[in-house]
């Protein structure tokens, strides 16, 4: 018979000591996963869970989503208990509203602080003093006018929204980076005072900066609004590199914002 000797493990606080993030996402999605964890700092977790979701996004498909959010939210870590959880979808944020899913992700993991991705664009906007603005998507025209009809009413001028009417969530994920700076640059006017490129399920993290150059203004994506959010709330204010002016405003920047 073996018998192991009395130990005293060496202990810390582990690897997520700093914050731990939870992230629902359409099971669709072919960019959120990559683009996080290139943004995750040392020390900060991310735990995702996936909606069961139909390839074909539509306010119909989009608004069944709801459905299923308090069971995912539970699903996520509830022994580590995140700190904060995202829906992490921007169009179903705006069709099923924010205040629904806050409610939905609390019904699943009461301790958490409730988020969406339209929550964090509206913080990063804000945060950035962009009130207006210009919008690029993949999305079909009746999610871009939800969209757009969602941002008018909390006090961003859209100056223009333009989609590239795709309808499922491969094809989001399958345009090039590179294909969003130039649709980024072409949608852009003088006027505008941020670029708002929405979907979390597309590729544009890699050329924020680029287009930031190109522009001359700050670049918003939904995945990097989402993140910095989430970071922001958690306590987190590392200046991240690479990924926009948006990372060199801090937690105090956030809720001052919120504030005014």
């Amino acid at each position: 018979m073996f018998r192991s000797k009395p130990r005293t493990p060496e202990m810390d606080k582990g690897r997520h000591h700093r914050a731990r993030l939870g992230f629902i996402l359409m099971s669709t999605d072919l960019a959120f996963e990559d683009d996080v964890f290139r943004m995750a700092p040392p020390g900060v977790g991310v735990h995702i869970t996936r909606l069961l979701t139909e390839d074909h996004t539509t306010k119909e498909t989009l608004a069944r989503h709801i459905d299923t959010m308090a069971d995912a939210a539970a699903r996520l870590q509830p022994d580590a208990r995140p700190d904060v959880i995202s829906y992490s979808c921007t169009s179903g944020s705006i069709v099923n509203g924010e205040d629904r899913v806050f409610e939905a992700i609390l019904e699943g993991a009461p301790w958490t602080t409730p988020m969406t991705v339209v929550t964090g664009v509206q913080d990063a906007l804000r945060t950035l003093g962009a009130r207006k603005i210009v919008i690029g998507t993949p999305y079909l025209d009746e999610i871009n006018e939800a969209e757009a009809l969602f941002l008018q009413q909390r006090g961003f001028d859209v100056l223009d929204i333009q989609g590239l009417n795709l309808s499922t969530g491969i094809e989001f994920g399958q345009v090039t980076p590179a294909y969003w700076k130039a649709f980024a640059l072409e949608i852009d006017q003088p006027e505008a005072e941020a670029i708002f490129l929405s979907c979390t399920g597309i590729r544009s993290l890699e050329v924020i900066e680029e287009i930031e150059q190109a522009a001359g203004k700050p670049v918003i994506t939904s995945n990097q609004a989402q993140f910095w959010a989430c970071l922001r709330l958690a306590g987190v204010d590392d200046v991240l590199q690479g990924f926009g002016q948006l990372f060199n405003k801090t937690r105090a920047d956030l809720m001052a914002s919120r504030n005014r």
